[in-house]
């Protein structure tokens, strides 16, 4: 494992880490030399950090934060992305991949503000899932 790239948990039950696979597509979107904090949480502190961060206030499935050019945090809310897959009818684990990889667009600068921001965006996710078999 690089020691750029760390994958901890808040939680009892932890979600399946798929390092490996992971770190290779953070390096694709972010570079090798980008440290990234990976964190599972559970609703009540992803609402927390929704409330705090983004003045939204609800349980969000997957957060990013930037701290500078080369360095930021994601954290995937695991119950949620749990329940998420349901509806998508997506197994969670690889519901798993897709927050992950719609959180590596938000550090590359990517956003859903608008209609053509959100096409852009899930243009680049597509991209990155077709290149890693997601």
């Amino acid at each position: 494992m690089s020691d750029n790239f760390e994958i901890s948990s808040s939680l009892k039950n932890n979600p399946p880490f798929k390092k490996k696979l992971w770190l290779a597509m953070k390096e694709k979107v972010l570079g090798k030399n980008y440290d990234l904090s990976l964190v599972f949480i559970g609703d009540k502190k992803s609402r927390s950090l929704n409330k705090k961060f983004r003045k939204k206030d609800y349980p969000a499935n997957v957060l990013s934060f930037p701290v500078d050019r080369d360095m930021g945090e994601i954290f995937i809310n695991w119950p949620n992305a749990q329940r998420e897959a349901k509806k998508w009818e997506r197994k969670p684990e690889n519901f798993l991949d897709f927050l992950f990889i719609h959180g590596l667009a938000h550090l590359k600068g990517y956003d859903h503000l608008n209609e053509k921001d959100a096409e852009k965006m899930e243009r680049f996710e597509k991209k990155i899932r077709k290149e890693f078999k997601i």
